[in-house]
């Protein structure tokens, strides 16, 4: 699948996970600095939301339109990941006034190379939202072509409806 950023081919991912394929297992790590692994956040549906950098327009908006949207959704875990790092995204959280989400640093890369969403001449993650089950099967993926633009929201929040 190619990314673009402003029209003009900016990557190429390949083997990315589909609908219906088990997540892969990944570590990140919390604003504490502490572990977070695939398998912490099964507890019930997951909403994954990966940005390539929080401290862009798209990615912020992003980021905060799913925190709004996700607060009416009691039974799902909703994280955020981004390469950005602890302290960076906790910045971010400060500047922004956001207190209950979480948002996940993949400064190690270790999320961006399993799930094959690491566009290694950027070190960035591309933009994409996943709905995963709380057996790790894939329900819902979202990888968006074009860096700048926003995913679609509605088809997410139709998916979490379903559930």
């Amino acid at each position: 699948m190619k990314i673009t950023r402003l029209g003009k081919e900016f990557a190429t991912l390949t083997a990315v996970p589909e609908v219906g394929d088990q997540f892969p297992e990944f570590t990140v790590k919390n604003s504490n600095g502490q572990t977070v692994q695939l398998s912490d956040l099964l507890t019930k549906t997951l909403l994954i939301s990966v940005v390539p950098d929080i401290n862009t327009s798209v990615c912020s908006l992003q980021t905060k339109k799913f925190n709004e949207e996700v607060d009416q959704y009691g039974d799902i875990n909703f994280v955020t990941i981004s390469t950005n790092t602890p302290s960076q995204q906790s910045q971010w959280c400060a500047a922004q006034n956001v207190k209950k989400m979480q948002l996940l640093s993949d400064q190690e890369q270790n999320f961006g190379k399993a799930t094959h969403l690491l566009m290694s001449d950027s070190g960035l993650l591309a933009r994409s939202v996943w709905v995963i089950n709380s057996q790790g099967q894939i329900i819902y993926r979202e990888i968006v072509g074009e860096m700048t633009n926003e995913p679609n929201y509605n088809q997410v929040l139709d998916q979490l409806n379903q559930n």
